[in-house]
């Protein structure tokens, strides 16, 4: 050393080591700087993170004397512990240099070059200057190298296992086994360094199982478990423990058959792992890289689908591990939507096939239109949509599942390696179109593609059983269509090759045993051969011996089992066979994880072979039906998909009244009443549960009457008006409303466990709907195929049967239809012209219809004149004015005969249950306001101007009280935010506009204001309980709806469904010019008696219309006087 250094001191910058050398591959929990004075005293760095950066920021200041340290011997070591240390850690650099060298760079940095290692080269970059002594100079504390066994131990072996990895020489291996056994020796349960000690020896002893080198792995991931345990979250070691955890779980998967145990753990562990490794360090680095997450990530999506519960986490975990931007998110939503498809197929559960269904829409929108694996993406969701149209029924799903597989099928061009796929699934759903809507163009195309993925799909090829299969449901469905005897034995041909390439055990045999029996049965009833149909029992006994007790294909065993037995009693008639057929329709109907869909084809089959063989399940079946169609159409989130879910049957328009005629057949007529109102009030059955009053269920417990409320408000506000136009929006607004379904079901049942609540929301009891006839009897008109006739529901007696022989169905539609036009052609006539054509129909009805019916009324019930009746017509009665019916005879003194409106009080009610509810919201009543809404001249081109409106809502406003608070609103003030305001906040109200009925879709009925129109569904989205009459002169306001098994969907309905309890519609066009007249007539009549301080009274809205219509008689033309009906209290 120069004389001029004596005495002085050098001043060291460590500015950044760059690329730091790792030798034994091992991640670091740090690193630091080591500059030793002697073999005793050193300076040390702190430990520092490793970052993920080539260069490892130091900025350390460092003032050595050169007294104490003759010249610069420094290392570079890597701990493996951020908290307490255990040894001195590895070297992986080392550096000797006298100081004159280092001085000669003046002021500026300069690197110094470490020996190579493996080819990899770094270097420590510093600056070094002489500083002059000052008084109070120091030089940098130094620590003292005093070590422990343990230490010396742990950095002996670090040493040995180092030299391992470069070497490969086993006996360095064992070496530093032993070291860091001595070591794990020297510390045990509860010493501080046995984390470390664990995790050192366990390592050592992964490389050595990577290698081939050692075998116990099952020692290995324990110590790691037990160093992860002393570490856990919070303790600076844990991400690093972690990480050593999923090595070891990774590597053994890798090595041990790829059991999914380990890599499924090492998923789990990434999960807590990531968010712990900070951006920018080198553990980030490593397990955010291609041999971290990715290769976990990889090896899971590439696993088999596991539909259990475990099964789907693990999915769900990996997509956790795949946030949005990461590549291979498409595929863990592809895997995860295929999970959630699996265990729908074994559980039933439809909220998993709506996941399924969300987890795809997103897998094919990140799917770009290059993507190499689209076309699988769009076959899963498609797939599963497909599956949700067999489950729910909504054409929908099936329409969209045909466009994804069309899409999917053009991605994979002749010679594309998975045409096969596409090519199977788009024949499956254009079968099933078929089978749907019988369009042979489905089944024919159906065929030639499921032949051509046949021929993509040779022996041996794992998919080739299922083609083979669905070819022959196909072929079978076009044997059933077209009746060629050579699809069906083809069929059976290839259920065969099929079914003997499904071993016992296999997933799907039991459908295939199925589908053969079906076509064993089908050939059985054209060849007669004994031995078909009882190879086809065989084969359903053996399906259903197969699966589980819920498996929601066991649906599927019953119906084809019930087919077979179906099938040999038509030819063998033995009794036994009918009565097995019976019990299996009602296997398959009841089968709760099975879709409604299935199940109501099902039960609605049930339905006519029960009344074609004259079963006496027929009842059972009917009920089945019923009950099976409101859970089905409840599930819809919004009033018109119910609609749709209602009329998506083919023939069940009928089922209200031809279940009534079967119990009434069996003289069971309080069923037959109980049948008629569960079918026809469905619609606004289900629309009012939100809407039911709960004071009785306060009182007796409050906290669960609050609970329901709020659900049921929520469901309320759920349940919106249409129809989604974005499906994916849609689709989860069906789950959510589902998952509030289903809370809301759980509520009611616990109220329904209270005593005296048994009842709560169950379809009304006969004694519930006796409670309408309190006022009057009540007269439901019920018609179908068998008969024609009426119940008289009475609070006196039993209800009592009224036949009709001289009328059938077909009579009845003959009559709307002449009606219809009789109708029209008298509303061109002049008001003095006679209407022959109408009193002809009307001298129908009285004769064929209420002349029988009131003879009951007037001999058995001895019901007295001008008492009050509400009718209660059903299927084809409801278009036809029933109120009017007159015998239009001259007695021989010049007397006339009396008419129906002049023996009794006639009144309409949609259903029973609508006139109980009125009833009973009658009981809140609050004081009287009087609105007359009026629009004449709605926007131009919309309807043509009504003239009178405007003179009709000023004499309106002129017959109210003027102690009634009244108000007008017509003109530019008659929009639709108008009306509607003026129907919520008065109790009653005068409409006088057009009115449009939609037969198409009737919830789309509506009354013409100036800007917008208020449909049915805006009136049945208000909560009007104070409400109590709206006069309706308007057209066709009390027209029902033909299509669906509930004919009252009318604008009326939907007013006394609001909260108005005393309703007049109209059933045809009204003519305002002369209406005005039956207007003021109707209103005199109404308030004649009413004194000052005395209520209006709703309840004589019936009377008042029918003193109304009898003296206009010389002034308003028949068909105008009988358009006006009560409806109501």
């Amino acid at each position: 050393m120069s004389g001029s250094l004596e005495g002085r001191f050098i001043r060291l910058e460590l500015i950044r080591v760059n690329n730091l050398p790792l030798p034994s591959r091992r991640i670091p929990a740090g690193f630091y700087v080591a500059i030793n004075a002697d073999s005793k005293r050193r300076w040390k760095s702190a430990v520092r993170v490793v970052s993920s950066d080539k260069s490892q920021v130091l900025g350390d200041i460092v003032i050595l004397s050169l007294h104490e340290m003759p010249e610069l011997s420094l290392e570079i070591r890597v701990s493996y512990e951020l908290g307490r240390m255990l040894g001195n850690g590895e070297v992986v650099a080392k550096f000797k240099s006298s100081w004159n060298k280092l001085l000669d760079h003046g002021d500026e940095p300069f690197d110094i070059s470490f020996p190579s290692i493996r080819g990899h080269h770094s270097s420590l970059t510093l600056k070094a200057a002489v500083v002059c002594p000052c008084n109070d100079q120091d030089g940098a504390l130094l620590d003292s190298m005093v070590e422990s066994e343990i230490a010396r131990e742990t950095d002996a072996g670090h040493e040995r296992f180092a030299t391992y990895v470069t070497s490969k020489t086993v006996s360095h291996l064992n070496d530093a086994v032993q070291h860091f056994q001595l070591v794990l020796d020297q510390c045990p349960v509860g010493h501080p360094d046995r984390a470390g000690a664990l995790t050192n020896l366990a390592w050592a002893r992964l490389e050595g199982y990577t290698q081939n080198d050692l075998q116990d792995i099952d020692s290995v991931t324990s110590l790691f478990r037990e160093a992860l345990a002393l570490c856990p979250q919070g303790h600076p070691d844990h991400p690093l423990y972690l990480y050593h955890l999923t090595e070891a779980l990774n590597w053994r998967y890798a090595k041990e058959n790829f059991i999914a145990a380990y890599i499924h753990e090492s998923a789990q562990l990434y999960c807590k792992l990531l968010p712990l490794c900070p951006e920018g360090t080198y553990l980030h680095s490593i397990t955010a890289g291609a041999d971290g997450v990715d290769y976990v990530i990889h090896e899971c999506n590439n696993l088999p689908i596991d539909a259990s519960d475990e099964g789907i986490h693990i999915r769900q975990v990996i997509l956790e591990l795949c946030p949005l931007g990461n590549e291979r998110r498409p595929k863990a939503l592809y895997k995860l939507g295929w999970a959630f498809r699996s265990r729908f197929e074994q559980c039933g559960s439809i909220d998993d096939l709506d996941e399924s269904i969300q987890r795809g829409r997103e897998a094919v929108s990140l799917s770009s239109e290059g993507h190499s694996e689209r076309y699988a993406y769009l076959n899963a969701l498609a797939w599963s949509l497909w599956t949700r149209f067999n489950h729910q029924g909504n054409y929908h799903d099936l329409n969209e599942a045909i466009s994804l597989y069309e899409e999917a099928l053009r991605l994979c061009p002749v010679g594309h390696n998975n045409r096969d796929l596409p090519l199977h699934s788009l024949g499956l759903a254009l079968y099933t179109r078929f089978n749907q809507r019988s369009d042979v163009n489905d089944i024919n195309r159906a065929i030639s593609l499921q032949r051509e993925a046949l021929t993509l799909r040779p022996p041996g090829h794992p998919g080739r059983d299922y083609t083979l299969n669905n070819l022959a449901i196909a072929l079978k469905f076009r044997y059933d269509k077209l009746d060629v005897s050579e699809d069906l034995d083809e069929a059976i041909d290839l259920h065969r090759d099929s079914l003997q390439l499904k071993s016992h055990g296999h997933p799907f045999r039991h459908q295939t045993l199925c589908n053969l029996s079906s076509a064993l049965s089908s050939r059985f009833t054209r060849t007669q051969k004994n031995e078909d149909i009882e190879e086809a029992i065989r084969l359903c006994q053996e399906s259903l011996a197969s699966l589980p007790p819920l498996h929601p294909d066991r649906h599927y065993s019953y119906f084809k089992l019930r087919e077979a037995y179906t099938s040999r009693y038509r030819i063998q008639h033995d009794p036994t066979d009918l009565s097995l057929a019976m019990e299996n329709f009602r296997l398959a109907s009841r089968h709760p994880t099975q879709g409604f869909p299935e199940r109501i084809r099902e039960a609605i089959d049930w339905v006519r072979q029960a009344e074609v063989y004259q079963h006496d399940s027929a009842l059972e079946a009917y009920q089945m039906c019923l009950d099976l169609f409101n859970n089905h159409v409840m599930m819809r989130s919004s009033i018109i998909s119910r609609r749709e879910a209602a009329t998506a049957f083919y023939g069940t328009r009928s089922l209200p009244v031809d279940a009534a005629s079967c119990a009434i057949r069996r003289d069971d007529l309080r069923r037959a009443i109980e049948l008629l109102e569960q079918g026809r009030g469905q619609q606004w059955s289900l629309a009012s549960r939100f809407k039911t009053p709960i004071e009785d269920l306060e009182s007796e417990n409050p906290n669960l009457a609050h609970i329901f409320s709020e659900l049921s408000k929520c469901l309320s506000e759920a349940q919106g008006s249409t129809v989604s136009t974005d499906r994916a929006a849609a689709e989860r607004a069906e789950t959510q409303y589902r998952r509030l379904q289903a809370q809301w079901e759980t509520v009611v049942a616990e109220i329904r466990n209270i005593k005296g609540f048994s009842r709560f929301l169950l379809p009304p009891s006969y004694e519930d709907l006796q409670a309408a006839a309190r006022h009057g009897p009540v007269i439901i008109l019920i018609a179908n195929q068998s008969s024609c006739g009426a119940i008289i529901v009475s609070t006196s007696e039993e209800p009592l049967h009224v036949a009709l022989p001289s009328i059938t169905l077909t009579d009845l539609t003959t009559l709307k239809d002449r009606f219809a036009r009789a109708i029209r052609q008298s509303c061109r006539m002049k008001p003095g012209e006679s209407r022959k054509d109408l009193i002809v129909l009307l001298r129908t009805v009285w004769e064929a219809i209420m002349l029988p019916i009131v003879n009951v009324l007037e001999h058995v019930i001895k019901l007295k004149h001008q008492s009050r009746i509400w009718l209660c017509p059903t299927a084809a009665f409801t278009s036809i004015p029933l109120h009017a019916a007159h015998p239009f005879i001259t007695r021989p003194d010049r007397s006339k005969e009396p008419c129906l409106e002049d023996l009794y009080i006639c009144s309409y009610t949609p259903t029973l249950s609508a006139l109980v509810r009125s009833r009973k919201m009658m009981k809140k009543r609050v004081r009287p306001s009087f609105v007359a809404i009026g629009q004449g001249q709605p926007r131009a081109g919309k309807s043509k101007e009504l003239l009178a409106v405007d003179s009709e809502i000023e004499l309106v406003r002129k017959l109210v009280p003027e102690t009634i608070n009244r108000m007008t609103i017509s003109g530019d003030a008659a929009t639709r935010a108008g009306a509607l305001q003026g129907l919520e906040e008065n109790t009653w109200v005068h409409l006088a506009c057009h009115g449009k009925q939609d037969r198409e879709q009737p919830y789309n009925s509506h009354f013409v204001m100036k800007d917008k129109p208020i449909t049915l569904l805006d009136i049945m989205e208000k909560d009007i309980p104070h409400a109590e009459f709206a006069f309706l002169s308007a057209c066709h306001t009390a027209v029902g709806d033909e299509e669906t098994p509930d004919e009252v969907i009318h604008l009326a309905a939907g007013l006394q469904f609001s909260g108005f309890k005393s309703v007049i519609g109209t059933l045809w066009e009204v003519d305002d010019a002369v209406a005005k007249h039956v207007v003021k007539a109707f209103y005199e009549n109404l308030f004649k008696d009413l004194e000052d301080g005395d209520k209006m009274d709703c309840t004589k809205a019936a009377w008042a219309l029918n003193r109304a219509t009898h003296s206009v008689k010389t002034k308003v033309p028949l068909e105008q006087r009988m358009v006006f009906i009560h409806v109501g209290v």
